[in-house]
């Protein structure tokens, strides 16, 4: 199982606002996230999670709350921290046959891209162009940790896939 972060963040690396993203929508970044993550498990704070109930991404969801210890929703689970999250999704992958390799996808928000970013594999960014005035922003990362391994431009971001060093693309 490879820990995968997903998001789209402006060059000051606000990814929210009021729970909104802080930029006008981007119809190709929306469309290429739900295409990346729609068979696989994802793991997603609960106020995520809520904002997300009528259209929720992957196939599975492990909620990360430690106020809530279950959701009504068939396909989630709850996890009250990021160690019981990453058992979580192992059991997730090891019941539905995924090979070792197969990404579970981190979703967000804030504090969960904080929680989870030391046990990334990689992190896959639509840059968007332009700064934004946001109340929630992506962890910063250290360069010498982290390489592009891809790279597509597109109108109004760009989407890289970063892997840490020394590990496969």
């Amino acid at each position: 199982m490879q820990l995968v972060s997903v998001a789209a963040l402006a060059e000051n690396r606000a990814i929210g606002r009021d729970g909104e993203v802080p930029w006008p929508h981007i119809e190709t970044d929306v469309r290429q996230y739900r295409e990346r993550v729609a068979g696989s498990p994802v793991i997603l704070g609960r106020r995520t999670f809520d904002s997300m109930r009528d259209d929720l991404p992957g196939s599975r969801q492990i909620v990360v709350s430690r106020s809530v210890d279950a959701v009504d929703v068939p396909t989630a689970v709850v996890a009250d921290g990021v160690g019981s999250a990453i058992r979580r999704a192992e059991e997730i992958a090891d019941r539905d046959g995924n090979s070792g390799g197969d990404p579970v996808y981190v979703l967000g928000g804030g504090t969960i891209y904080e929680l989870f970013q030391p046990h990334l594999d990689r992190m896959v960014l639509s840059h968007v162009i332009g700064s934004y005035e946001g109340d929630t922003f992506y962890p910063a990362w250290d360069s010498e940790e982290w390489g592009v391994a891809d790279e597509t431009e597109f109108d109004r971001f760009t989407l890289r896939e970063w892997v840490r060093r020394g590990e496969a693309a």
